[in-house]
């Protein structure tokens, strides 16, 4: 496996948070990396982060970070920038270093915050 930054997808990432509103996302702690070499087939993205004890170790806050496989170069913008927000949706509102499981993080609520983000971009809304 490789990870490189990825800026353009870090840029993006914020840019939602923002026009979303989602204002528990510290987004200068969460950074978006491409990944290669992965075995997987069917992933086109991973969030990951520290657990509690091991921030507690390190005496950390939480960190997050967000995988782009190979398979997501081929997706549409569209579903590119809904694939970010899926991945959004996994950090708490806590920002503590949990995931939020795929009963919240689903295709509707997706589909919901998209269409916001589609009509805040359509509208000349600027967030960033």
């Amino acid at each position: 496996m490789r990870y490189e930054p990825a800026p353009d997808l870090q840029q993006k990432m914020i840019e939602i948070v923002n026009a979303l509103e989602m204002d528990h996302i510290k987004t200068d702690r969460v950074k978006c990396f491409r990944s290669t070499g992965s075995s997987t087939k069917r992933t086109i993205a991973r969030c990951h982060t520290i657990g509690k004890l091991m921030q507690r170790a390190m005496e950390t806050k939480a960190f997050y970070a967000i995988e782009f496989l190979e398979p997501f170069e081929k997706l549409s913008k569209k579903d590119q920038e809904k694939t970010i927000i899926h991945e959004l949706l996994h950090i708490p509102k806590t920002f503590g270093g949990g995931f939020r499981q795929h009963d919240f993080v689903c295709e509707e609520n997706v589909n919901i915050l998209h269409e916001k983000f589609e009509n805040l971009k359509s509208s000349s809304y600027r967030f960033y």
